[in-house]
């Protein structure tokens, strides 16, 4: 088990099973040294997607929540592609699309879910640049996506 495997369950954590796409497209690519990853959706540890528009159907906690469950999907993404969690070397950006209401105002907030979460699990190496916007709808009703650069190791 990688080093970042073993941080990942002292904080209670349980990567979940990738996610295979749901349309024409890969769940991550390779390129030089930047691994890219496909948006991912949050799936709740009971399997199930979480869904619902941030502001008018769901609280700021549910989209915290569900932030921090799509980060688990892009860990889980990561592991898949590399094989060894401890290849990541740093992360290098996240996007976060946020199902929300037209007077919903915190899609930062909410994308901290994930952002906190890839701090815990890779320290230093999680801090990233960030993109957090507002969209009427996301695949399959989920609430978030969030999608990935991240730096890896040869």
């Amino acid at each position: 088990m990688s080093r970042i495997e073993l941080h990942i369950a002292a904080e209670g954590l349980t990567l979940p099973a990738p996610a295979a796409p749901v349309a024409a497209y890969v769940p991550t690519v390779l390129v030089d040294n930047l691994l890219h990853i496909s948006g991912q959706l949050p799936f709740a540890a009971d399997g199930q997607l979480m869904t619902g528009k941030l502001g008018s159907e769901r609280d700021l906690a549910w989209g915290q929540a569900a932030a921090e469950r799509c980060g688990l999907m892009l860990i889980a993404q990561m592991k898949a592609a590399l094989g060894d969690l401890d290849r990541v070397e740093r992360i290098v950006k996240l996007g976060a699309f946020v199902a929300s209401s037209a007077d919903f105002t915190d899609q930062p907030k909410i994308a901290n879910g994930c952002s906190e979460l890839m701090v815990r699990v890779f320290g230093e190496a999680g801090r990233h640049a960030r993109s957090a916007v507002s969209v009427p709808v996301l695949p399959l009703d989920a609430s978030v996506e969030i999608d990935a650069i991240v730096a890896v190791r040869p």
